[in-house]
């Protein structure tokens, strides 16, 4: 019994000394032994001209995030919409064959949220935001996020389905609000930086950098827009928001992409600035968009126009319709006049009436300049407003 006791005794002592001694034999002073791992130090990276090149990139970068995603808002919208059952759903029949086993509801309305989620850009202190139209039409609620995580309930001003643009406005301290700076459009060239700030996915104040791919990239659609064209990733919920170049100034505001899948495979379309400049003012004032119109359907000339036609120019647009009672009627355009010029745009494609015209305001007088059988001709016509 008593050697247990000593024995145990020792035990405690052993224990009690490896306790006290090992903090000095492990960390008392440096060992470079094999059971010991140590990063070295060594030389520092010395930074090349090509690294110190792509850093200055990096932080310019930074200086556009850093200045413009405070001006970026995360726009979430809400819309009660009613669905009505089919008849047959949840009927006791169609139950037992396909596995129903709820009450019977046939033909009966059900009310269903619908959400969706968009961007856009802070424009003034008074609390006006621009975004698109198709990220807050028909919607019951709008609900602007800035980047503070403050929320406020919207207002929409007005809207422009063609143009596809709208001007919100919500009630915040000035303090809370720091406008965008606006660039000008017409500077934009191919191969200028292009980036993107949005809420993609949802995911608030993401930054993509790309390119700019293409400018006046026309025919996409009925709006006559000359799109600029970016590679800069744009996926859902980044609509509405901001295409910007170096300085950190609004270029565009991003509409749409083109992708068989829905996700981005770099091919970004965005309304150019000057065009929303026109469009908000006027939404400002009047809450819509009044659209200049000639009336006529138009082509961009074939190489069988032009033979059938023997024309000297491959360029103009070629009329195949004139409205009855249109301006253009008014003004004596005819089917087979070929648009060479309106105002002092030339014209190459049938886009480039559309958009010429496009930046008219209603009731203006426009000088086109055309060809009828060889002949150069010069009419004057008052625009009117678009009747769809």
């Amino acid at each position: 019994m008593q050697s247990k006791t000593k024995l145990y005794v020792l035990m405690a002592v052993c224990i009690l000394i490896g306790t006290v001694i090992s903090p000095i034999v492990f960390f008392g002073k440096k060992d470079t032994g094999p059971m010991f791992l140590e990063a070295e130090t060594g030389t520092p990276v010395k930074d090349t001209p090509a690294k110190a090149q792509a850093i200055a990139l990096e932080n310019a970068f930074q200086d556009v995030f850093d200045t413009v995603s405070q001006s970026v808002v995360s726009i979430s919208t809400e819309k009660t919409v009613k669905i009505k059952n089919h008849p047959q759903a949840n009927d006791p029949f169609f139950d037992h064959f396909f596995g129903g086993n709820g009450p019977r509801q046939g033909g009966q309305e059900l009310k269903q949220k619908q959400r969706g989620l968009g961007s856009g850009i802070i424009l003034n202190e008074e609390g006006y935001i621009l975004t698109n139209e198709h990220v807050v039409g028909d919607m019951d609620k709008l609900t602007v996020k800035l980047k503070n995580k403050k929320t406020y309930e919207a207002k929409l001003i007005g809207s422009d389905k063609t143009i596809d643009l709208a001007l919100l406005k919500i009630k915040a301290s000035p303090g809370d609000l720091k406008p965008v700076a606006l660039g000008d459009s017409s500077k934009v060239r191919v191969g200028n930086w292009a980036i993107a700030i949005g809420a993609p996915h949802g995911l608030e104040h993401s930054f993509t950098v790309g390119v700019v791919s293409a400018i006046a990239r026309g025919g996409i659609d009925a709006s006559g827009l000359g799109y600029i064209q970016t590679d800069a990733a744009i996926n859902h919920g980044n609509s509405g928001g901001p295409l910007l170049n170096i300085h950190g100034e609004v270029i565009g505001i991003n509409r749409m992409i083109v992708s068989p899948s829905g996700g981005s495979i770099g091919i970004g379309l965005t309304i150019p600035i000057n065009d929303a400049k026109r469009v908000f003012e006027e939404l400002k004032t009047n809450g819509k968009v009044k659209h200049a119109w000639l009336g006529v359907g138009l082509e961009t000339l074939s190489e069988e126009d032009i033979k059938e036609l023997k024309l000297t120019e491959s360029k103009g647009a070629i009329v195949r319709e004139v409205k009855k009672d249109s301006p253009a009627d008014q003004a004596g355009i005819k089917i087979q006049d070929v648009i060479v010029r309106v105002g002092e745009k030339d014209v190459e494609t049938r886009e480039d009436v559309i958009e010429a015209v496009l930046g008219t305001r209603v009731g203006r007088k426009v000088d086109v300049k055309l060809i009828r059988k060889g002949s150069p001709l010069k009419l004057t016509i008052t625009t009117a407003e678009r009747p769809f």
